[in-house]
């Protein structure tokens, strides 16, 4: 099963031990909104807004990244640092055109990802 924003956002906030009303209230987040973003009927805030919440949440950088990346595919976006890394961008192409093929199993997933790798290594 795939992890939602909605569903991990409501994780982290159930391990800080807070109840939906507490944790919008601190945030000043109506709670029917709140609530809207656990269930995954409204898309993410931007990353602007999450900011704040990450800190209010003590989370991780790990966490941190996977919830703005969760964020991203809600709001239907490329992430941030994705969308301006030139070598990733000139090989997503490839990628749309191979997904729309469905000729993109998981092996093959995996292999494009680890070539792209290698091409932003090497510039870096």
């Amino acid at each position: 099963m795939n992890i939602t924003f909605g569903a991990l956002l409501k994780d982290f906030r159930i391990r800080a031990g807070l109840t939906l009303r507490q944790c919008s209230q601190e945030l000043g987040v109506d709670p029917s909104n709140w609530s809207k973003l656990e269930r995954n009927i409204t898309p993410a805030p931007k990353a602007e807004i999450l900011e704040r919440w990450f800190e209010y949440l003590k989370l991780t950088a790990d966490e941190k990244q996977n919830l703005l990346d969760l964020g991203a595919v809600s709001r239907r976006e490329i992430p941030r640092d994705i969308a301006t890394d030139e070598v990733v961008l000139e090989a997503l192409p490839v990628f749309f055109r191979a997904a729309r093929g469905a000729e993109m199993d998981k092996e093959k997933l995996t292999k494009f990802v680890e070539q792209v790798r290698k091409l932003h290594t090497a510039d870096t």
